[in-house]
């Protein structure tokens, strides 16, 4: 039986990488929404780094919202908790545990509301962290500040703020810098909105308002990890073995990470985050860093998880190693996808091998259907700027493109959605069966009517792929063809017929 993290475990354990004795003693300057295995694995990463530096020398005082337990035990371990770092980098295999001693505790905001209140008052406070979901970062009509505590996050924060600036009698430099984690396009500016509308609506007085506005800066940031959080049973049992402790909040990420923080200088000088990691990029504009992660990364799962799905597959790893599925992928990503993109042609090329990199960690099980969460409407937003883009470029439909559509198409069919019941929620679903009710798929004529009409469904796409020159007699080809011989035997014969 291994002994539980904590202060006292520590004192028995000849951990290499532990933090050292003084961290204990900082202060708190960082107040953290969400306690869950991203921001562990992300922001806990970032924010050890720079006290290990010497930049940041400050713990965080994490809140939870969500009643799952996670403040009780980061607790009960002291605000200890181990991060493994698994996958490739650098075409190096990485397996390396890394002692996270940041936290300094943990609130749980329906019953410490009084104590998140107080860290507001707290002279050394810098930094606001969040990941709260996209759901998170909207207005909630009927919030109140004055609740203990408010009920959205929004609310939270406005409240926080509102006690900061009464208790440093709106003292400009007692602003704070905000960086929400949310997966929101402009999440920075979103938030400070809602936020700027609680102010107004609940008469929180022209001072506050001033303050808020002049003296915390909110920031756009672009967030990319995969952190899988606390693996299986059994997995986990190896690696206590491997500390000589027990860890009940071990939390596993890969080894990429990427923090892109919309600022210039002015920001870099104040951000005590600034430098400490390659990772952490602070940019003007970060709309370059966005779409190549939702083209490059995001797209490429949406656009090849159907066929990986129909070939037999179960995880991404197994898709990268599958012999077929691996060319789709690599085809779709370096020469499709990369050659559409308006970013730097180096910048796209690193990035996707970067990519390429990830999905080949063995030690990640990442399962295909749960990238189909809402599969219809990713394709609109991942995918199909990159199809008009390739287009707009070469003149031509994108082959593998093509070819992986008209798997999506297959993949709504009836006979498929009952093969995969377990599938992830599509508000699509009920229109997908209607489209595919009267198709005999026997007739070519019927299949490619099916394909113009879908194609041409503006309000869905945001685009008439229809009227893209061969793209609706491209897509009903390889649909026939996978249907009728199966989709391994018709990638195979894709495959053939693009690659030199």
């Amino acid at each position: 039986m291994h002994a539980v993290l904590s202060k006292a475990a520590l004192s028995h354990q000849g951990i290499v990488d532990g933090p050292v004795a003084a961290h204990f003693d900082l202060p708190e300057r960082v107040l953290q929404f969400g306690t869950g295995a991203f921001l562990r694995g992300f922001a806990g990463f970032f924010v050890e780094q720079a006290n290990r530096v010497g930049v940041l020398n400050g713990r965080v005082v994490m809140v939870g919202s969500t009643g799952s337990g996670r403040a009780r035990r980061l607790n009960d371990q002291d605000g200890l908790y181990t991060l493994y770092v698994r996958g490739r980098e650098n075409g190096r295999l990485v397996d390396r545990a890394h002692l996270m001693a940041a936290v300094s505790r943990a609130l749980a905001a329906q019953d410490q509301w009084a104590d998140v209140l107080a860290c507001a008052r707290n002279p050394a406070l810098a930094l606001v962290i969040s990941n709260t979901t996209e759901v998170g970062l909207t207005l909630d009509e009927d919030d109140r500040i004055d609740l203990a505590p408010p009920r959205s996050f929004p609310g939270k924060l406005t409240a926080v703020l509102y006690e900061r600036a009464r208790a440093f009698d709106y003292d400009p430099a007692k602003g704070l810098i905000i960086l929400p984690c949310e997966l929101v396009e402009d999440n920075g500016d979103q938030l400070r909105r809602i936020v700027q509308v609680l102010a107004e609506r609940r008469a929180l007085g022209a001072d506050f308002i001033h303050w808020l506005g002049e003296a915390n800066r909110f920031c756009n940031t672009l967030v990319d990890r995969i952190v899988p959080g606390t693996p299986g049973v059994e997995e986990a049992e190896v690696l206590y073995r491997r500390l000589g402790y027990r860890d009940d909040l071990l939390t596993v990420a890969e080894p990429y990470r990427l923090w892109v923080i919309e600022g210039g200088a002015d920001l870099q000088a104040r951000l005590p985050l600034a430098g400490v990691d390659p990772g952490i990029v602070i940019t003007e504009d970060i709309t370059a860093y966005r779409e190549r992660k939702v083209r490059l990364l995001n797209g490429t799962h949406t656009l090849t998880v159907p066929a990986a799905l129909l070939c037999g597959t179960e995880t991404v790893y197994e898709a990268v190693e599958h012999p077929l599925v691996s060319r789709l992928v690599r085809r779709v990503l370096l020469h499709e996808i990369v050659p559409g993109l308006d970013a730097a042609p180096e910048m796209a090329d690193a990035f996707a091998h970067e990519v390429l990199e990830r999905f080949a960690n063995p030690f990640l099980r990442h399962v295909l259907l749960g990238i189909t969460f809402q599969q219809t409407a990713k394709m609109r937003v991942r995918v199909v700027p990159s199809l008009l883009g390739y287009v707009a470029k070469k003149k031509a439909v994108p082959p593998s493109m093509a070819f992986g559509f008209a798997c999506f198409l297959l993949y709504q069919h009836p006979h498929h959605q009952q093969a995969f019941a377990n599938r992830p929620a599509d508000d699509a679903t009920a229109y997908w069966q209607a489209q595919w009710q009267a198709v005999d798929m026997h007739e070519d004529g019927q299949v490619h009517r099916f394909v113009a009409r879908v194609g041409g469904a503006e309000d869905r796409w945001g685009a008439r792929l229809d009227l893209v020159p061969q793209f609706t007699e491209a897509v009903t080809a390889h649909l026939v063809r996978a249907w009728r011989e199966g989709v391994p035997a018709a990638l195979e014969a894709h495959l053939r017929a693009v690659e030199p």
